[in-house]
């Protein structure tokens, strides 16, 4: 942000109080967020006319806190028609306690905090017009791309990094193994792309790359991980054999099938999720017998090698160490409270 409110507009915030956890509406022009200016220089771009083949990556930081976007963005949400996200009171009952250390100790409030300070609709807001702001630069460049007579001559990706958590599980913010946290858009266009086409079976942002070097034509690769998508994006019910594997600090993974997810933490606690009839991930199905065959057929896609983190700066990393649950290089007792729960 190019502009900052005189002070935080969601006031203090646990965790810190950092300057970035924030949120709301204040008098905020479109040349005043960073946006505007990369999707600015990328237009600028398909003007001059670049000589093909080319690549352009075009980067936004929204959405991401602080949450701030132009009023006529908050203008297309107004709280009386607002919708919240699904929800369920006591969601973490079910869950592990090493389901928190991911997020053990972080400057994202918890859901419990939003309640009380009757912020939650806000931030919900908020979200959603920092989305509606970064598309309409979106926008912005694929107008540019059919001005310049190129766009049936290009590939166009968009992704995002991760999801984010509105009160889901009782929390705010990323760094989680369920849905919420991992999925996120990814939709192909272009010459050789099926239009209007939604792929059930989950994929991977590793698949970008042999993806892309199979529509361009190019020298197949055979020592990438992943795999290219050119069979999905020519027929959408193409069979696909491998799941999608999330991993969130020091061995802790999620498989995620077309109709399952399967979590296990790197002390050995579990999930299991029916994604079919359990799409919020409400109810999990480890240590029923019923579903033991389908734990244990997942189970057999989590990596086999676990490296240690590099440790730069200790930011978000947990660590298990001679027995010892370390978060932030501080260890986590058994009998520590849940920060902020």
């Amino acid at each position: 942000m190019k502009k900052h409110p005189p002070q935080k507009l969601a006031g203090e915030t646990p965790g810190g109080n950092n300057p970035w956890v924030d949120w709301g509406s204040f008098p905020l022009k479109d040349n005043e967020i960073q946006d505007y200016d990369v999707a600015t220089w990328a237009v600028d771009v398909l003007k001059s006319t670049p000589k093909a083949p080319y690549f352009l990556a075009v980067g936004f930081f929204l959405p991401h806190v602080p949450l701030y976007a132009p009023e006529a963005s908050f203008d297309i949400y107004p709280e009386e028609i607002l919708t919240m996200p699904h929800m369920l009171e006591n969601d973490r009952k079910d869950t592990p306690r090493s389901s928190w250390y991911n997020h053990w100790d972080v400057p994202e409030p918890r859901w419990k905090w939003f309640q009380e300070q009757n912020q939650d609709s806000l931030f919900v807001r908020s979200y959603l017009a920092a989305i509606s702001f970064m598309d309409s630069q979106v926008g912005r460049v694929l107008d540019a791309l059919d001005e310049n007579g190129e766009a049936e001559n290009t590939i166009i990706v968009l992704w995002s990094d991760h999801g984010f958590h509105l009160g889901e599980k009782e929390i705010s913010g990323k760094n989680t193994l369920w849905e919420r946290s991992t999925r996120v858009p990814l939709i192909f266009a272009g010459k050789g792309i099926g239009k209007g086409k939604k792929v059930r079976a989950p994929v991977e942002l590793l698949d970008i790359y042999p993806t892309l070097n199979a529509l361009c034509g190019l020298p197949e690769k055979v020592d990438l991980q992943d795999h290219s998508l050119l069979p999905q994006l020519k027929n959408e019910k193409a069979y696909r054999q491998w799941p999608a594997i999330t991993t969130n600090n020091y061995n802790n993974h999620a498989v995620r099938t077309e109709n399952w997810r399967y979590i296990r933490y790197g002390d050995g606690a579990e999930e299991l999720y029916d994604m079919n009839n359990d799409p919020n991930e409400w109810m999990n199905l480890i240590g029923d017998s019923k579903y033991e065959h389908i734990s244990d057929s997942l189970k057999i896609w989590l990596p086999k090698k676990n490296k240690l983190p590099y440790v730069g700066n200790y930011q978000r990393i947990l660590e298990f160490k001679d027995g010892k649950i370390i978060w932030q290089d501080k260890p986590i007792l058994p009998g520590d409270p849940i920060p902020g729960f």
